[in-house]
């Protein structure tokens, strides 16, 4: 071989010879071929009888929901392999990969969500421990990534073959949501059967839906009530999604199918900021913002006794008349809004005359407090739009606790920090009006219409206090009222009283009510304020 310094000018120097390309490794084809086989069985569950079990309940199977859920191939599973240790009574031979729940991450509307999501078709989607501590490491992950959280629940409850373990894994679910509350968006979607203790993870999230003809919760099922009570009822009547969104207002929404409502949490989290350090994502303003709007002087009437549809007039004011109620169906005298205005989220608390005039009452009072702490967890502004003529009087309130809900109402909103904002469109009496979010309890701003009366009640029941006897004493009983009850009016509820003491701001054309709102929500937009230090307080529970 010739040495480099010897070589004859001009030579170019020898390559050394190119190594054998090693031959492709034929075990390694097999084994990744093998694993594709593998996940390919994973994803169709237990076998095709357990699918079509499934499908002839009316129920999508847990990858279609997810696929539904997410942006098309966003979604990631982990721990997709995962199977429960041999132990368990008459488990041992059953051993099934994912043990009955799936858990990932994926996108929605191009921004992060964590799921879990449970395989009926597995244990009929019971938890067990390895179930449970897959649950618990994409709770802790969402936590950890400040991303929200979303359960498709469609479960048998606690595993009985594992014992206490089972009990233990719920237990751990719940402290996570616990800590995990007002730090990031939780949603749960009740697909299938929830009962037992299992129903205290949904009790415990910001916002639960549910689907009519497969979902129930309960905490003991029908059997066991007929036993104990005497009484007969289906599971629907028990825990069915209609009884839970208009009766006992653990649902906030209710749908016909799987794909209305799992559509809807998408859009929901369209409007929800990704934890609590964030505000709420923003969009393209929708246009004529400033524009007059005629139609708001025909919805409502000037007669404070007329009623009207308190709904209507929302769509009037958010961006192109869309909006998504919550608990629609449940303590109807209040509505509970999420839309935008002026391309970003608000929560919009509002008195409904069409129900009960706009009365407040205990379901009311529970549904506005719940409402407005998640709104003020998250960033979201209030919009209070104010028609109401007084707490509902009657034995069943007082008995029932209407003080102790009522002001469940009022130290959500004395206790909020987000900006607030109140419009009065006609009447506000007694402590109804302050309980809604008045200037006197912290609100940022506060507007009324030329309509507005505000007053510690209506002008009728006032004559008949203050002037009783006057009134008895008179020849004429029924004039005498009257004059009465109209000098009371034009003295004390007339439109400018109260702005005329600073307790209302403005008193504007209600034609440019959205244009205001949008304008001091605008404003309020880096509102700070300072608390005083405490490491929690002491709500009415």
């Amino acid at each position: 071989m010739t040495a480099l310094d010897e070589r004859p000018t001009g030579t170019a120097p020898k390559s050394a010879p190119a190594p054998k390309s090693a031959p492709a490794s034929a075990g390694m084809r097999e084994r990744t071929a093998g694993l594709l086989r593998l996940r390919e069985s994973v994803r169709g569950g237990p076998g095709e009888r357990a699918t079509q079990a499934q499908r002839a309940r009316g129920k999508l199977t847990v990858y279609e929901r997810l696929e539904t859920l997410f942006d098309p191939g966003t979604f990631v599973e982990i721990e997709g392999l995962r199977r429960h240790r041999a132990g368990g009574f008459g488990l041992e031979d059953r051993r099934p990969h994912t043990d009955g729940v799936v858990t990932g991450w994926g996108r929605v509307h191009g921004r992060t969500v964590f799921a879990y999501a449970h395989d009926f078709r597995i244990f009929g989607g019971s938890l067990g421990e390895s179930h449970a501590a897959k649950i618990h490491k994409i709770m802790d992950m969402a936590e950890s990534a400040g991303a929200p959280l979303v359960s498709l629940n469609d479960g048998a409850g606690a595993r009985i073959q594992e014992g206490v373990t089972a009990l233990a894994g719920y237990g751990g679910i719940f402290r996570r949501n616990v800590r995990a509350s007002g730090v990031i968006p939780q949603i749960s979607v009740m697909l299938g059967p929830c009962a037992g203790g299992a129903t205290y993870s949904p009790a415990l999230t910001d916002f639960v839906f549910m689907v009519r003809g497969i979902s129930q919760m309960f905490i003991t099922g029908p059997d066991v009530v007929e036993t104990v009570t005497g009484e007969k009822v289906t599971h629907e009547e028990l825990g069915g999604a209609d009884l839970h969104a208009s009766v006992s207002g653990a649902a906030a929404f209710a749908y016909d199918d799987e794909e209305s409502c799992i559509e809807d949490v998408r859009f929901l989290l369209s409007l929800l900021p990704a934890n609590n350090r964030e505000l709420p994502p923003g969009e393209q303003p929708a246009p004529g913002v400033d524009d007059l709007d005629e139609r708001l002087l025909d919805l409502v009437p000037a007669d404070p006794n007329q009623p009207y549809d308190m709904r209507e007039v929302i769509r009037h004011l958010v961006d192109g008349g869309e909006l998504m109620e919550v608990h629609e169906q449940w303590a109807a005298n209040l509505l509970c809004v999420l839309a935008r205005v002026d391309g970003n989220t608000v929560g919009i608390v509002a008195n409904q005359p069409r129900h009960l005039a706009g009365v407040l009452d205990i379901e009311a009072s529970q549904k506005g407090a719940s409402f407005i702490q998640i709104c003020d967890a998250f960033n979201i502004p209030l919009l209070t739009l104010v028609d109401v003529p007084g707490f509902l009087p009657g034995t069943s309130q007082e008995h029932g606790g209407i003080i102790r809900h009522g002001a469940k109402l009022l130290y959500a909103y004395c206790a909020a920090t987000v900006p607030r904002v109140q419009v009065i469109l006609r009447k506000a009496y007694g402590g109804a009006y302050i309980v809604m979010d008045s200037r006197s309890i912290g609100c940022d701003l506060s507007y009324a219409w030329p309509t507005n009366e505000i007053a510690v009640m209506g002008a009728e029941g006032a004559v008949n206090v203050i002037h009783r006897r006057e009134v008895a004493a008179s020849d004429d009983p029924e004039t005498t009222r009257r004059i009465l009850t109209q000098e009371y009016r034009d003295t004390l509820m007339h439109p400018y009283y109260a702005a005329e003491r600073g307790l209302v701001d403005d008193v504007i054309d209600p034609r440019r009510t959205r244009a205001v709102v949008a304008e001091a929500l605008r404003i309020l937009r880096t509102k700070q304020e300072r608390l005083v230090p405490r490491k929690h307080g002491n709500p009415p529970m």
